[in-house]
């Protein structure tokens, strides 16, 4: 985990991020599927912001609407104090710098025509940072920080396993030398003997490079052991966000218990005496979600003021934000 800081190098205000659908074979009316829903957290320089949930939650969405792969439906993007939420693509090209992503997939991710090292320098030359031996360097030295050889830089992709080229993707992310990168799940699709070099290397590199990270993973203890804070999403609403360590011990909103309590226990006899809270019904769909509280359909807890009105994030105590009526 990284040191603290207090300064915010990027903020999120009440994100929004729908996706029309239309309604019929012959279309008519537009439904729209509520991706992201009003969603508000900061990141501070140098530290790592875990974001969780269940698949189809929201939290891919977020973090490419963050990096304008998506253009946001509303709300605010603050990046180094500039709004880039609705900057117009000429303008953000310098923010695009510093900003970057690792995706899920690595064997989609890499273009299965280009070497490793036209991969990794292409983004040196769209923005025009290094050409020549300059640029072959800086590729060698790239490939290096994420424990693959020079020699790499002639092959292609389909030479290599998935943990290689996950690598071969965070070392391009590394290539303009950003100051924030989004992972968003970049250990799923990997053996899981490989998954926590790669989480090691990745604290490495942030502690070198003093890079700040928005950590998207399925992996609840993976998440738990490289994030500084962790927030917990449900069907595109942001339910629950505390220190990494305060949400695992003290969970207040319901879904974040169920959640948690899911986490496999490699102790039996400490596995048998923790109770797992089963959620009932499946997740609503995001085209018609239920009013007021999202989570109340599946929540033992829920009463009539759960239907009638959307619970507040609220700060519990040591800035733990939950929203919840129970609260």
């Amino acid at each position: 985990m990284s040191k603290k800081n207090n300064e915010i190098l990027l903020e999120v205000k009440n994100l929004k991020k729908y996706f029309p659908v239309r309604k019929g074979f012959f279309g008519g009316q537009t439904q729209y599927v509520q991706a992201v829903d009003d969603v508000s957290f900061f990141i501070r320089k140098g530290e790592t912001l875990g974001l969780v949930g269940e698949s189809g939650c929201g939290k891919s969405t977020t973090g490419r609407t963050i990096i304008r792969l998506y253009n946001p439906t509303a709300g605010e993007v603050i990046f180094g104090g500039a709004e880039i939420g609705h900057m117009k693509e000429n303008d953000l090209h310098p923010f695009r710098k510093k900003m970057q992503m690792i995706f899920q997939d690595p064997y989609a991710s890499l273009n299965s025509r280009m070497t490793v090292g036209d991969i990794i320098g292409e983004a040196l030359d769209i923005h025009n940072l290094a050409t020549g031996k300059e640029r072959l360097e800086i590729i060698h030295e790239l490939l290096h920080k994420v424990g693959l050889n020079p020699d790499h830089a002639v092959r292609y992709p389909h030479e290599f396993s998935g943990g290689q080229r996950q690598r071969i993707g965070i070392a391009r992310s590394l290539a303009v030398r950003p100051e924030f990168i989004i992972c968003d799940e970049p250990i799923s699709a990997l053996d899981v003997s490989i998954q926590a070099q790669v989480v090691n290397m990745l604290e490495d590199l942030q502690s070198e490079l003093g890079l700040t990270y928005l950590f998207i993973a399925h992996d609840l203890s993976m998440v738990r052991h490289i994030s500084d804070r962790v927030g917990v999403m449900y069907l595109g609403k942001l339910v629950e966000l505390a220190d990494s360590e305060e949400l695992y011990k003290n969970p207040v909103h319901p879904y974040t218990q169920a959640l948690l309590s899911s986490i496999p226990i490699p102790d039996p006899d400490v596995s048998k005496a923790n109770q797992r809270i089963l959620l009932e019904g499946d997740v609503p769909s995001p085209l018609n979600p239920p009013s007021g509280c999202r989570f109340r359909t599946r929540c033992k807890y829920a009463m009539p003021k759960c239907a009638e009105a959307m619970p507040e994030m609220k700060d519990v105590g040591g800035g733990h934000m939950a929203a919840c009526h129970l609260l």
